[in-house]
């Protein structure tokens, strides 16, 4: 895709939506406070850290029960610490929802967005997991999506125990939790591993190249800019940046072949960095003969939903997203 237009020129970026911008305001304010370069990105971490609420808190009077558990990690690699979340009413055959994190696999915990898989447990009776994967730069690629397939394995092979249909699993997540799925997806797809009944990618992180139209748009401006990406990339991948030595399960745009995956819901906003990867990620899929929902939303920053949820557009996301897991859950 080229990068400038006519004039030689980027192009200038989307407009935000001007209901969303109170609510990027805040997403800046809370979470970009200090810019994220290689030597910040402890303090950005520790930052982050501290404006996750305490698991009780989430929690509060939600009518669930939630767990930690310490599972097998990849195969020679260390354990790994999953949260899972059910119903207090005990369940069977219900769905399983899978939740990977962002935090552009440099940032971030189990917990974050955690509010978000509670409301899902309770909206569909699901059994909710979420995984605690190995960070970068210290644990560079592919550590995180190891991990975290390793804790999807996992999940599949005690279904029954914890309620859940294994054919109803669906990996979840934003951002890097995006990208992480979309190569989780591909590590079950190659390894034939758990058969994921769906595969939701909310602004997906799945391009270390950072050339698109969008990225160049959003070059110092907004939520999760050109110069953040380059950063965590950077971190995870090292010297392999770049190259075709990348793996395709940490950078899923690399993988060749997205022939035979799960049904993909990938949504973005038009004014965000992973607008043109994310589209194209689906319009390969669609080249396969495979199965993809894509949403492109106007005005809307890098995970504006969850930013501005009170954003007419914000809704329409929220309830597009829904629609789309109820049909693949099968659920009414």
């Amino acid at each position: 895709m080229s990068t400038e237009n006519s004039s030689g020129r980027t192009p200038p970026p989307v407009p935000y939506d001007p209901e969303l911008e109170a609510g990027l305001a805040a997403f800046l304010d809370m979470v970009e406070q200090i810019p994220l370069r290689a030597d910040t990105i402890l303090a950005n971490r520790d930052h982050f850290a501290g404006i996750i609420p305490p698991i009780e808190v989430i929690v509060g009077d939600s009518p669930v029960v939630v767990e930690d558990r310490t599972v097998p990690g990849p195969e020679g690699q260390p354990d790994i610490v999953v949260t899972i979340v059910r119903p207090r009413e005990a369940v069977e055959n219900a769905p399983g929802l899978y939740l990977i994190h962002g935090g552009g696999m440099v940032l971030g915990t189990r917990h974050f967005g955690i509010d978000g898989l509670i409301a899902d447990v309770l909206e569909f009776g699901a059994v909710g997991v979420s995984v605690e994967y190995r960070l970068a730069p210290e644990h560079p690629a592919p550590a995180a999506v190891e991990d975290c397939y390793a804790g999807l394995v996992w999940f599949a092979e005690h279904a029954a125990e914890l309620g859940v249909d294994p054919s109803r699993i669906v990996v979840m997540g934003a951002s890097a939790g995006g990208g992480l799925s979309a190569g989780v997806s591909l590590l079950a797809r190659d390894r034939q591993g758990p058969a994921i009944a769906g595969q939701l990618l909310q602004c997906p992180m799945i391009d270390d190249r950072n050339v698109n139209v969008s990225t160049l748009q959003y070059d110092g401006l907004g939520a999760w800019d050109r110069n953040n990406n380059d950063t965590a990339w950077n971190a995870i991948l090292g010297e392999l940046r770049h190259t075709d030595d990348a793996s395709p399960y940490q950078v899923p745009t690399r993988m060749t072949d997205l022939s035979n995956l799960p049904p993909a819901y990938v949504d973005v906003g038009a004014a965000d960095i992973f607008r043109d990867e994310a589209t194209d990620y689906a319009l390969r899929i669609w080249a396969t003969g495979g199965q993809a929902e894509l949403h492109i939303w106007a005005g809307g920053y890098h995970g504006f939903a969850g930013f501005s949820p009170d954003a007419l557009v914000s809704r329409a996301a929220a309830a597009s997203r829904l629609s789309w897991l109820r049909r693949i859950l099968r659920t009414p």
